[in-house]
C-alpha cells in the first residue's frame, strides 16, 4: 500500500475514535429524579419540606409536596436546576440552585432535595435510581379469545381431547 491510503485509513479512524469520545460525554442522556422524602444519615433526620419547585432551564420540571418524587432528563454530564422552597404553610419560598455533575456510568441519579439543600455530602443525597422488577401474576395476564368469546388455549385442548373420525 502506499503512503497515501496509510494516511487516509489512520486518518478516518482518528475521525471516528474523536466523535466517538465527544458523543460519550456530552451526547449521552441521564434522568434525574427528585425526592422530597425524609432522610436520615448519621443519626441526623432531615423532614420534608411544604412544597418544592423544581426548575431546569427556567421551566418548572416539578412540583413536590411531601413525599413526592419528580424527575427531568438531560444530555451531558453536568447539570444544573433551581428549587424554590416553601419550609411551611404560609412561609416565604427560598430559591437555591444547584449544579451538579453525573458520575460516568449512571444513568439515572435520585437527588434527596432537603439533604441538598442542608448541605450534607453527596453520598447522603444522591444514589443511583435502580428500578424495582414486578413480577407478573396470573390475574394479570392477557387472557386471548376468539370473536365468539371462547378462549383460544381452552378450544385447543377441547380440539385435542375430541375423538378423531
Amino acid at each position: 500500500m502506499n503512503m497515501r491510503k496509510v494516511l487516509f485509513r489512520v486518518g478516518t479512524v482518528a475521525v471516528l475514535l474523536a466523535i466517538a469520545a465527544c458523543m460519550m460525554v456530552i451526547g449521552r442522556g441521564h434522568t434525574v429524579y427528585f425526592d422530597n422524602k425524609k432522610l436520615e444519615y448519621n443519626g441526623q433526620t432531615l423532614d420534608t419540606y411544604r412544597r418544592i419547585n423544581v426548575f431546569v432551564n427556567g421551566e418548572q420540571v416539578a412540583k413536590l409536596s411531601a413525599k413526592d418524587r419528580g424527575m427531568a432528563t438531560f444530555t451531558g454530564q453536568k447539570f444544573s436546576f433551581d428549587i424554590e422552597v416553601t419550609k411551611e404553610k404560609g412561609d416565604e419560598p427560598v430559591t437555591y440552585t444547584f449544579p451538579i455533575t453525573v458520575p460516568y456510568g449512571m444513568d439515572g441519579i435520585v437527588l434527596n432535595l432537603p439533604g441538598m439543600i442542608e448541605g450534607l455530602p453527596e453520598e447522603a443525597y444522591a444514589s443511583e435510581f435502580v428500578p424495582v422488577a414486578t413480577e407478573t401474576t396470573p390475574e394479570d395476564e392477557e387472557i386471548v379469545t376468539d370473536e365468539f368469546g371462547i378462549s383460544i388455549e381452552s378450544a385447543e385442548d377441547t380440539a385435542e381431547a375430541a375423538p378423531e373420525g
